[in-house]
């Protein structure tokens, strides 16, 4: 007897094993940190459509300035808080328009991804404007930076009107994938802008023009528009997710 109690024992074991696996539902990356890495959380799904809500995080402010062109002595948190309000005001006519800063004032990254992850059915646009570090550099045009897979079709379309406006532009060059705290960590689809370069003197004039950066905001709006729309139809493949943890204070700045 004792062979067929050791084999009946060994089936119920087994049965209780798969029915265990099977309960578990969709896998899921393994957790970092103390964080649920599951499919949606990491914003692996196709890119917003029909959303009504757009936040606007006009970047640096405070005791922040960002970049200083050398050649116009104007200040990146200036410029952005300009080019948001410029922003604002053109998408406030067809979505809920929120404003992360609507002054000069200093926000810390993590408070401005606690405060965008507060709203569902929105997007994340963080404004800014770009610097090499040095006065006179060569590099110029825009750029813009997006992680998650469902912040794709809305960054391309962003970077492709820019690329309309900008004279600078190459290409799609200027669309890049990067881990930073703002393309990374909020719970909504988002964006990070890049409108030029304050160390290119011709592009530090180009973005002192107001005129110039309206027309900035318009390209920006009218591609928000497009993607509130048609969603991700006609921006291409989607890319492949990555699994990397969520950035951290304790990361180096920029990530």
């Amino acid at each position: 007897m004792k062979p067929f109690l050791f084999a009946a024992l060994s089936l119920i074991a087994c049965c209780l094993l798969l029915n265990s696996c099977a309960s578990r539902g969709p896998s899921s990356a393994p957790s970092a940190a103390g964080v649920s890495l599951t499919r949606d959380e990491w914003g692996h799904r196709e890119g917003p459509r029909g959303f009504r809500t757009v936040i606007i995080d006009a970047g640096h402010g405070g005791h922040d300035s960002g970049a200083v062109s050398r050649t116009t002595g104007q200040k990146e948190k200036d410029l952005a808080l300009d080019t948001a309000q410029r922003l604002k005001k053109k998408l406030s006519r067809d979505f809920e328009v929120i404003m992360l800063r609507e002054s000069d004032r200093f926000i810390d990254l993590d408070e401005r991804v606690r405060l965008a992850s507060q709203r569902d059915g929105a997007i994340l646009l963080s404004l800014h404007y770009n610097s090499t570090g040095s006065g006179g550099g060569s590099t110029r045009g825009p750029e813009t930076y997006y992680w998650r897979v469902d912040s794709h079709g809305l960054a391309s379309r962003i970077q492709e009107g820019l690329e309309a406006v900008v004279p600078s532009a190459q290409g799609n060059a200027g669309l890049k994938r990067r881990r930073l705290r703002l393309t990374r960590n909020p719970d909504v689809p988002c964006v990070l802008l890049e409108f030029g370069y304050l160390s290119n003197s011709t592009e530090a004039r180009l973005c002192a023009n107001p005129s110039y950066r309206e027309r900035l905001a318009d390209s920006v709006a009218r591609a928000v528009s497009v993607q509130a729309r048609l969603g991700d139809q006609g921006t291409g493949a989607r890319p492949q997710p990555l699994w990397q943890p969520p950035s951290r204070p304790t990361d180096p700045p920029g990530s």
